[in-house]
């Protein structure tokens, strides 16, 4: 039997000067049959915070990046999931945030350093790249969100929506 978690969820698409997302690489530790894939930073809301204040403290943990911006909430969407062996029924509020570094990428010390992994995202995170839109667009690797290469040219071109929307897989019920 396999326990789920019930969640709110705070992530982050994180954009640099040049207009390339930061992307985490992760697989599933205890289903190897599952292929790899990119996602944004984030993870579950704790109590009396925020979702702005938990994807700060989501993005410095995972990344190690605490010099950015923090934006709006510009996407939600509710996902059930299982990941190592435990399922996920999570209501996402994903932020848009900049890093305030001047081209803050790795070159100007926006390297990947996570801070405070719990032990299966430790086990679970491979690397991390800075995306171009394009590169991204270009790749088929899996991502998550489902739906980031369909929302996100809009959101590298600053055009961020005045309520978030709503970006949940298409199947999802």
């Amino acid at each position: 039997m396999a326990w789920t978690i019930k969640q709110n969820a705070a992530r982050v698409v994180l954009l640099d000067a040049e207009k390339k997302i930061f992307l985490m690489k992760a697989s599933d530790p205890l289903d190897p049959t599952i292929e790899p894939w990119w996602q944004i930073p984030g993870g579950g809301i704790d109590a009396g915070e925020d979702s702005k204040t938990a994807a700060a403290r989501e993005l410095y943990e995972e990344a190690g990046f605490s010099d950015i911006i923090m934006g709006p909430c510009i996407w939600t969407q509710y996902v059930e999931f299982t990941f190592g062996g435990i399922n996920f029924k999570s209501n996402d509020f994903i932020h848009v945030a900049t890093c305030s570094a001047v081209g803050g990428s790795e070159k100007d010390g926006m390297e990947w350093s996570p801070t405070k992994l719990e032990a299966l995202e430790a086990a679970a995170f491979e690397e991390a790249k800075w995306w171009s839109l394009d590169e991204l667009l270009e790749n088929t690797e899996p991502v998550l969100p489902t739906r980031l290469r369909e929302f996100l040219p809009t959101i590298a071109a600053g055009d961020y929506p005045s309520e978030p929307i709503d970006i949940s897989p298409i199947d999802a019920n």
